[in-house]
């Protein structure tokens, strides 16, 4: 096999929230959709791979005094112009692997060059990769779980960690994707709770649920992701009328998450702040019973440092810990394990490459007295493109339940031309439903997503939507 990306073109399309999803320091009611179009030259053969990522405020750097318009959105489009060039080195590679290590090798020296948050300069590779997974599945006629297992990219895990150096993406991989998962619906920090929460003014005429409540009685939920505030009256105020709802609403099979949000400067304020909620008897109840694991409670700054593993070592009934916006490149799990924390989450923003090598070092690390955890986690993510490969990663990947919120903050594919949701109507008809006003929506039932069409595809999306209806997007590398 032999690989050589030729151009690449970006295309826009701003979506607005049908009401604001609140997280962390930021609030989003609209957004950025970006697509990526990129023609690559596989064996002498010219292939096309699509790609798509909103562009939120505040995610991949949390910085509240910065704009968004002025600075965080140009430093987003920096990052992701300077990987779509590096993308087009003019070298010929001899796999898809190759390809993939001097594109990140070369992005992560540019970053450091230029004082670019990993995190942040990692969104460029990603997005330029699941492009290039797009063409090179089309290329195969397979699955993306296929060319996965069977390793026809050419991946080489002890290239990325050494200690993996006797393992196959086999040795990890499920034998085949996962036909369904489990949606872990995100109850965002202003969402309303139950129907009469919601004010006159704020109601909703798009026919989708708004309320916690009634998500959980037209999806039949299970699976929960609950934001936390960081501000401790609040969140236990919060935590006490979430376990009542959930527990009249979906009892015993409940199950949830909590989502830091880097609110906490460091682990010993977030143990005080842990130790406050777990004393009182209604948020202990909940924990006890159904908490999954807590994610990043601490700010990226401080979430690695050393005096972590000392809050860690000092913690007897730690909840389990993983990190998320810190797992910023490949060093980031493995000093986080040594930390004490006990895992990461998958994001296709942060790579699917890396999140194969991250499912090795988990599983090579598992033991009897500590279970490690590689969760699945969203950042709005809405179909035709993003939406798509993701849940195709998650299923090949194995992950058993994953956050979902895109389906809940936007209404369904209306933003769309009506081209493109006949065709996704059509191609995804598992997936996307419409009801009775003519809304094409992800219609999860019985708390699940089903997967068969994303499995059937070759990068989740059977077949590529026409980007030529949506603007241009001239990218230009911001002076950094």
């Amino acid at each position: 096999m032999s690989m050589q990306v030729h151009q690449i073109e970006f295309y826009r399309l701003d979506m607005r929230t049908r009401f604001p999803f609140r997280y962390g320091i930021a609030s989003m009611s609209e957004v950025p959709h970006l697509f990526v179009r990129m023609h690559v030259e596989i064996d002498h053969k010219s292939w096309t791979g699509l790609a798509s990522e909103g562009l939120p405020p505040k995610w991949f750097t949390k910085n509240p005094v910065t704009d968004f318009t002025k600075h965080d959105l140009p430093e987003m489009l920096s990052v992701i112009k300077q990987a779509a060039d590096f993308s087009m080195s003019g070298k010929n590679h001899p796999d898809f692997f190759s390809w993939w290590m001097d594109l990140y090798q070369q992005q992560n020296s540019w970053a450091r060059e230029n004082l670019v948050p990993p995190l942040l300069a990692n969104l460029g590779v990603s997005l330029m990769e699941r492009a290039a997974l797009d063409a090179t599945c089309r290329q195969q006629e397979t699955s993306l779980s296929q060319v996965l297992a069977q390793n026809r990219l050419g991946i080489d895990l002890a290239a990325l960690r050494r200690d993996l150096n006797e393992l196959q993406p086999s040795d990890v991989l499920p034998a085949v994707p996962l036909r369904n998962v489990k949606l872990r619906h995100t109850v965002g920090l202003g969402d309303p709770l139950v129907e009469s929460d919601i004010r006159p003014h704020e109601r909703l005429n798009d026919h989708l649920p708004h309320s916690l409540t009634s998500n959980i009685d037209q999806y039949g939920l299970q699976y929960f992701k609950i934001k936390l505030s960081g501000n401790l009256d609040s969140d236990l105020k919060r935590l006490r009328k979430l376990s009542l709802v959930l527990r009249e609403r979906v009892g015993k099979t409940m199950r949830f998450t909590l989502d830091g949000n880097e609110q906490y400067p460091s682990m010993a304020v977030f143990r005080e702040h842990w130790d406050e909620l777990y004393s009182d008897t209604a948020t202990r109840r909940m924990v006890d019973e159904s908490l999954l694991f807590v994610e990043q409670p601490v700010h990226r700054d401080s979430a690695l440092l050393d005096e972590v593993k000392e809050t860690f070592l000092k913690w007897q009934n730690a909840p389990p810990i993983i990190i998320d916006e810190s797992d910023a490149d490949l060093t980031s799990l493995p000093r986080a394990l040594k930390l004490g924390y006990q895992g990461t989450s998958h994001k296709n923003c942060k790579g699917i490459i890396k999140s194969i090598a991250a499912l090795a070092t988990i599983q090579s690390g598992q033991s009897t007295n500590r279970r490690l955890i590689l969760s699945a986690e969203d950042l709005g993510n809405i179909g035709p493109v993003a939406l798509l490969q993701d849940l195709a990663v998650v299923a090949a990947l194995g992950i058993p339940h994953v956050e979902r919120n895109g389906h809940h903050y936007f209404a369904g594919l209306s933003m769309f031309p009506e081209s493109i949701q006949k065709q996704i109507a059509i191609d995804h008809a598992d997936l996307y439903q419409r009801d009775e006003t003519g809304l094409l929506a992800l219609r999860p039932s019985t708390g699940r997503i089903p997967l068969d069409t994303v499995n059937a595809a070759p990068m989740g999306l059977r077949h590529q939507i026409d980007l030529s209806q949506f603007d241009p997007w001239h990218l230009e590398k911001a002076h950094l």
